[in-house]
Formats: structure tokens, sequence, C-alpha cells
């Protein structure tokens, strides 16, 4: 009988790999330990050091369509007027004072004194008048601003009287007015040359000397390194003297959460937004130096959509599935709520029904279709529809015998939207729909949302308000965010008519009171059309460190809304 040879390689070798995953384990657990977490690796003081979970796209915020500009551009200009983060009520921004006539069809607003650019060049209404008429009222400069800034199916007509003081004619009263004169004012010194050269859609991009990006807001651009950081400096020329108290605001891009949560730990980011598995992990470590914060449910939202677009490269045969109310209501049924939150937002967010939450306010109404987690009910519909699983393989097929198959994109960065993308692909299939779930940059998302039109179906978000006409670009069927089917001449179904009438009335009324009916009525409309639908509004949790004086925390502004007034200790 031969003898058996002992072999020591492969013990060697699994030892390696215990004595290493050991090693791994123990430094995360010393690394994850306060008294192990450095308070910062450099001293910054008057600095701020953010996340920015994408590049930007642009330095122009009239072109800015995602939030990875708009976190920079919001930063770096201003209003007329800016909205008050406690009272939600218009306060005077560039603007010294405001009168109205003719019951409100005419404006007139004052600016304040010796404004000026960050180039030093005075400020004055010529450049409100360039801002409105020569870039948002341009067909050829392509913006979002334009689908929100008019009445009536017509622009505002703004004409400077003089260097302080610019009028505004409407074509009927619009009840948001002042709301919407936050939009930011550009420099016509700086930008005219392009718009009469015809290459403003190329300006101010990512290649721009950052000193010809002309700001009138507390910062301007100091740095660009792609891939890695937006460094921001200090604006010698804001209007508000002596502020902002911050010299420097440096933005890291880190496109992961979990690198964002890590580099926190470590002291390499001053403030992090947190999912509810990370806010209870910093809760359990109980960070020197770090204070956490629950603002409650986002006025944001999360939701599924399905691409309804004739001008995109879909088979025809799945832009029929996807305008079927009964599909749209079968894949609502498929999404388990209440396991997302218990699961994935460990209990730390709210169901969602529609486009508005109790945290948008006085607008929300919660009289809504609500579908419940329902499988069966999901079959059922289907099958109402004509598909069934005719070959046996576990896959609906439609009656001229297409698989049931679609893709779902989302972005990549928003681990969140992952995990609730994955549990939705499983619970798809247990009803026969096979999916095909992927992952992308989110530059590369905003692309096929609005450029390509490549894409079924996709899991994203949007910002949200207190006041509904601010996303008309989203719901009127001629808005460029309408995302199912953008920039549609005459409204496909119905029922958009009917949303985009709303909006056209909404805005004409004076008094929220009155206008209130009839965005309740545009709520119920989506709840139950569901063109999208709605996931679950997470709470705004966040972790900053304590080192900063002048953080005053709101619902509705967030911690940054007074980003001026901020300072280190």
């Amino acid at each position: 009988m031969p003898r058996r040879r002992f072999q020591l390689r492969p013990l060697l070798t699994k030892a390696l790999f215990v004595l290493v995953g050991l090693g791994v384990c123990l430094f995360l657990l010393y690394l994850l330990s306060p008294q192990s977490i450095p308070r910062r690796r450099v001293s910054l003081a008057h600095t701020i050091v953010l996340r920015l979970a994408s590049d930007p796209r642009s330095f122009n915020p009239i072109l800015a369509q995602e939030t990875s500009t708009t976190s920079v551009t919001s930063l770096m200009f201003v209003g007329l007027v800016r909205i008050d983060p406690f009272t939600q009520q218009p306060v005077p921004e560039l603007a010294d004072s405001w009168q109205v006539y003719e019951g409100g069809k005419r404006w007139v607003f004052t600016l304040k004194e010796d404004l000026r650019w960050s180039d030093g060049v005075p400020l004055t209404a010529y450049d409100v008048e360039f801002t409105f008429n020569c870039l948002i009222y341009n067909p050829a400069i392509p913006n979002s601003a334009k689908d929100v800034l008019q009445v009536a199916g017509e622009p505002f007509e703004v004409r400077a009287l003089n260097d302080r003081q610019v009028e505004f004619r409407l074509k009927d009263v619009f009840a948001p007015f002042l709301r919407a004169m936050t939009q930011e004012i550009l420099p016509r010194h700086a930008l005219e040359e392009f718009v009469r050269g015809g290459t403003f859609n190329s300006s101010w991009s990512l290649g721009t000397d950052p000193r010809e990006i002309v700001v009138n807001g507390p910062f301007r651009l100091k740095r660009f390194v792609p891939g890695q950081r937006v460094e921001l400096e200090r604006n010698p020329f804001y209007y508000r003297k002596g502020l902002p108290r911050l010299e420097r605001i440096i933005m890291l891009i880190i496109h992961s959460d979990d690198t964002a949560l890590m580099k926190f730990i470590e002291g390499e980011l001053d403030l992090v937004d947190l999912r509810a598995g990370d806010y209870r992990l910093l809760r359990r470590l109980d960070l020197p130096g770090v204070k956490m914060y629950d603002l409650g449910p986002s006025l944001g939202s999360n939701f599924l959509a399905f691409n309804m677009n004739p001008n995109s490269p879909l088979e025809r045969y799945k832009l029929g599935w996807f305008r079927q109310r009964k599909f749209r209501q079968a894949i609502a049924h498929c999404l388990d709520r209440k396991g997302i939150i218990e699961t994935i937002y460990q209990g730390l967010a709210r169901p969602q029904w529609g486009p508005m939450n109790p945290s948008n306010g006085f607008f929300y109404n919660p009289d809504l279709c609500k579908y419940d987690f329902d499988l069966a009910k999901a079959k059922q519909l289907l099958g109402e529809l004509g598909f069934a699983d005719r070959d046996g393989d576990g896959t609906l097929e439609d009656e001229q015998g297409h698989d049931l198959e679609i893709s779902l994109i989302t972005n990549a960065n928003s681990s969140e939207r992952m995990e609730v993308g994955s549990m939705l692909v499983a619970d798809l299939e247990r009803v026969g729909i096979r999916c095909h779930f992927l992952g992308i940059d989110f530059n590369n998302l905003v692309v096929r949302l609005t450029s390509s039109y490549d894409w079924e179906t996709v899991l994203i978000g949007l910002t949200g308000g207190m006041e509904p006409h601010f996303s008309r670009n989203v719901w009127h069927s001629s808005g460029s965010l309408h995302l199912w089917w953008p920039n549609q001449k005459v409204p496909f179904f119905p029922w958009e008519k009917e949303i985009d009438e709303i909006f056209e009335r909404g805005v004409r009324i004076l008094g929220d009171s009155q206008r209130k009916p009839l965005y309740d009525r545009w709520q119920r409309i989506i709840s139950c059309e569901v063109p999208v639908i709605y996931t679950v509004a997470p709470l705004r949790l966040s972790a900053m460190r304590d080192r900063f004086v002048g953080v005053k925390p709101s619902p509705y502004g967030g911690l940054l809304h007074n980003i001026d007034e901020i300072d280190t200790k």
C-alpha cells in the first residue's frame, strides 16, 4: 500500500488566507473604533470639505439639469430673492425691494446699491434683462427654467428701466412669481459674446479657466480636477459685506456612498448624508466631535419610470406595454415598500404614493391611489392584458409571443437604489417578468434620460419643494423633463391633457387655498395612472463635524442653507 504524501503547500495557503482575513477584520475594527479615528489629517481653518457624488457637467447654471452641477453652481450664483428656510417666504437677495402693480401683472424690482460681479464689474438691472431675454427665453438655449417662467404660454416681458430698476410684465397673474425670482442672474458682460456667436451652450464648460467664470454668489470657482475635486474660494465682491466667513469649499468627487462614509469617519469630510445603516453605525460608534441630524422625510422623491417616448430606440411592442395603465399598475403591485423600508432603510423611511409627501407642506394630498405589494394581483392584471407563460419557461409572453423582458437602470453610486432595484427584480421574476438590472454612471444616466432616450425603465429621483408649479417642466407634456415622453407637441394621453390644464390654471390663481384643489387632482391622477411608481421617502439623515459655528438646521433648507454665515470655530 503506497504511503500517503503529506501536502504542506495547500495547508499553508489556507492558513495564509485565514491570517490575511483575520488581519483585515482586525484592521477594520481598529479603524472604526472611536479612539483610532483622527480628527483630521490636515487642519483646514475657514474651510469646509464636502462630497460631490459625480463630476459636474458644466459650471453654467442655465444649462444645468442634474444635481452634480447645481450642487456647485448654487454656491456661485444667486437671484433677485431667496426663500427663507424657516418661514418659506420670499425675502430680498440681490433685490432691495419690489412693487406690484395692475393686480400682479406688473412688478418693478429695485436692486441693492453697489452690487458687483466677482471680477468687480457693476451688477445692474441690465444683467437681469439679459438673463431672461437672451438666455432663458432664447429658443437656441436648452434649459428647464423656460418651462416654469411663463404664464398663459407666454414668457415674461423683462425690461431694465435704469441701472437699478427692472420691470416684469406678465400676460396674466402668476401665483408663484416671487418664488420664481430665485432664478440665478448671470453676467451680460461675460456671456453676451457667446450668445451672439452661437456658442453659449458650450460656454463655462469644465475646461474653462476659472477666472473667466464670473459669479454673484458667496463663492467663485478656484480649481476643478476631473474625477477628484472642485474647489471654491471666497467671492470678495459678494453683496453681503463681510461674508462669506469661510474662505474655501472643497468638494471631493466620491462616487461611492461607502467610500464617502469611510472618508467621513477618517476625518477627510466634514459633512456626509447618511443611509439608514450609516446612521445607526455612527450612532453606535459615537464619534468624538460629530453631530447627527434627522430633518424628517426627504422633500424629493424616488420612483420607477417607464419610457413611452416614440423617439426612443425601444421596440414598438415595449412602448405598447408601457403605455398600458394596467401594465404599470401590475408593476406597482410588485413593489414591496414595507420590505424596502424594513430591509434597506431599517425603518428610517416612509412610503410614498405620489409626487408630494407630508414634508412638502400645504399642497400635499394624502387621498391617493395606493398599490399594496400583491403579486397575485399583479399576475391577474398581466393576464387581463393577454400575458401568459405559453412555452412553460417561467417567463410570460405577450399575445404576439414576445417574452416579457425589460431592462432597468439606475445610478450605480446610489447603493440604496441598487438595493431597491435588486429587490424589485426578484419580485418581478416571481410573477414571470425577466428583468435585467444595471447600475451606470450618473452623468451617463442623465444623457440617456434627456438626450438619447435609450432606456426602458429607470429607478431615479428628483428634488422637491413646496411650490407645485416649479415642477411644471416635469409634469406638463411639453416639459423637457417630462420623463416618460418629453417635449410633446400635443399631449398623448387624456390624463396628460388634464394635467397640462391644471398647471396652466393653477399658476393664474392668487391664493393657495384656491389653488390647492387643482394640485390635489394632479397628485391623484399621477398616483392612479402611475406613469411613475413612487417608492419610499427616506429620512434626511446627516452627520457633521462640530468644528463649525453658524449652522442653523432647517427641515426645508438643510444644514447649509446659510453657507455664507458658517465658519470654523
